[in-house]
């Protein structure tokens, strides 16, 4: 099934057209720098995500070191082969073996991207497709922990089956303040693979 999505948002030049069928997920290359330099760089991106790059030499770091810090994926979100964003799946177990079921997904976007319907494709290439429940099939549950404030990413959470379980009040310090996170859950026998 072909999905295209049409963003209705006004604009002032013509809104550029997402065949999401286009969006795939692979690993970083070095080649990839100035791709992943654009969205490490923006400051709407950095609000949720971290702060932004100062120098290609961040960015290189991130591409050459972004497998060996998560414990299960990473990888890159493409759209016609460029890099415009990457979503990960990573675990604690290895510190805390009550959780050895249990994974973590995160991802991140280009602002340029945002509500085309492409974070939504990316997850669910993530969690039912690609990666999550056939090659781990050990896992039992999938979380993400969202910001109060980040409610695009909710939907997205939202469209792909994600269960909202509730605000954790004040759960992170970010940016010099406590913030607080909505936690959203997807179990293996939610979805139908």
């Amino acid at each position: 099934m072909e999905e295209t999505f049409i963003s209705s948002k006004p604009c002032a030049k013509e809104e550029e057209i997402i065949d999401l069928n286009q969006i795939t997920l692979r690993s970083f290359n070095l080649s990839d720098l100035d791709d992943v330099m654009v969205w490490q760089t923006d400051e709407k991106v950095a609000k949720f995500w971290g702060e932004p790059y100062t120098s290609k030499d961040q960015g290189i770091n991130f591409i050459e070191n972004i497998e060996s810090e998560y414990l299960l994926q990473c990888k890159a979100i493409c759209h016609n082969d460029h890099v415009i964003g990457c979503i990960k799946l990573f675990s604690s177990s290895l510190h805390d073996k009550s959780r050895y079921k249990c994974a973590e997904i995160g991802y991140v976007l280009a602002s340029k991207y945002w509500g085309k319907g492409i974070a939504t494709c990316a997850v669910k290439q993530m969690v039912m497709v690609t990666f999550a429940f056939s090659e781990f099939s050990y896992l039992e549950r999938l979380e993400a922990l969202v910001d109060v404030d980040n409610v695009g990413s909710q939907r997205v959470l939202e469209k792909v089956g994600f269960q909202k379980e509730g605000v954790l009040r004040k759960y992170v310090f970010f940016k010099g303040k406590s913030r607080d996170m909505i936690m959203f859950s997807l179990l293996s026998t939610d979805i139908q693979l």
